[in-house]
């Protein structure tokens, strides 16, 4: 028998620390926060996509009363994304969450059903994307969606 270790490196700063295009990123993703149908939980959640050929998209969570019917913001903003730009990379993801009347201090993490999108996004077209998580006393930027989820299930497992 053997271990085998993992390690994730993460860089954590604010959002004061981060590139203009970062920045403007994730406050994309915080200004759709208030765009949420979260009338269950009042969880409110934000995401923005940035394309390589410059183009950002940005979604909300949608809640339904069936609960397994809604769909996380990071879902809704890939989704659109890839549907209607289906050959552009995504270059970043930045992630915002908002409730009881404001911002998270501490950055909320992607489910494991986001994380494994954004990985088939990553591996479908063979780029890294960097993943930003915010919170209002730091964020987390991370250089690959894959560092989010490192036992992955990606196509070439479905070969056998």
């Amino acid at each position: 028998m053997k271990e085998l270790i993992l390690q994730t490196e993460v860089t954590v700063c604010t959002l004061d620390e981060m590139d203009a295009s970062m920045r403007m990123l994730v406050e994309k993703a915080k200004e759709m926060t208030q765009n949420a149908y979260c009338p269950y939980s009042n969880y409110h959640v934000g995401a923005a996509v940035l394309l390589a050929d410059g183009q950002v998209f940005a979604g909300a969570n949608q809640e339904n009363a069936a609960y397994p019917s809604g769909l996380c913001a990071e879902r809704t903003t890939l989704f659109a994304a890839n549907a209607n730009h289906p050959n552009t990379p995504v270059k970043a993801l930045a992630i915002a969450c908002y409730t009881n009347g404001h911002f998270s201090n501490e950055p909320a993490s992607p489910c494991g059903a986001c994380r494994q999108v954004m990985l088939e996004t990553e591996h479908r077209f063979k780029t890294p994307m960097q993943v930003i998580l915010y919170g209002e006393d730091k964020c987390y930027v991370f250089d690959r969606a894959s560092d989010l989820l490192p036992m992955n299930f990606v196509a070439e497992n479905l070969l056998g």
